[in-house]
């Protein structure tokens, strides 16, 4: 499709691919399409019609509500993914966390610097924002703040040999000996 779609799927009209998976709900979901997303109805050789609705000539409040009502529908179905993909999600903040902790024992920090959450959600194939909306939702932080939870807790795993500037730049700080001052204090 060359434009962006929105449509509520409220019958069973076949297995929808989304990409390479399968679309996890069959009936009362909204689906979102956007510009060169590739899906297909994969059914057991029955033609499904889809229906669309006409439009009425509505007043202008009229239309402004059902938008709003509209947006509404699409907030709900974003949050209910969070309850419904329980399971889903714990494993995503499992593979977060084995993400960082290996991220730390690697040598990572001194090449790449300190993890972000953007490379976090592509580490794991997610958008950003979402990753943020699913780490917020399951753990009650941010992303960034788990991750500078993560830090903290790298930086007490070192010993007392080695100096502040030191530790600041294994854990992948730009400027170790402004962070030196910031890592003193945790």
């Amino acid at each position: 499709m060359g434009c962006y779609c929105i449509f509520l799927k409220d019958v069973v009209c076949g297995d929808l691919r989304y990409g390479k998976e399968y679309y996890d709900y069959q009936e009362g979901t909204l689906v979102f399409m956007s510009p060169g997303q590739v899906f297909t109805v994969e059914n057991d050789g029955e033609l499904y019609q889809p229906k669309g609705h006409a439009i009425d000539k509505h007043s202008r409040k009229l239309i402004v509500v059902n938008i709003e009502l509209f947006l509404d529908y699409c907030v709900r179905f974003y949050d209910r993914q969070f309850i419904t993909r329980d399971t889903i999600h714990r494993r995503l903040i499992t593979r977060f966390e084995s993400l960082l902790s290996s991220y730390f024992t690697s040598d990572k920090p001194q090449t790449i610097g300190l993890p972000s959450v953007a490379y976090c959600a592509d580490e794991l194939n997610l958008s950003a924002k979402y990753f943020g909306d699913l780490v917020k939702k399951e753990i009650g932080q941010t992303a960034q703040e788990y991750i500078q939870m993560k830090v903290i807790e790298a930086v007490k795993m070192f010993d007392g040999n080695k100096s502040v500037n030191e530790i600041a730049f294994e854990l992948g700080f730009k400027y170790p000996s402004i962070s030196a001052g910031c890592l003193s204090s945790a």
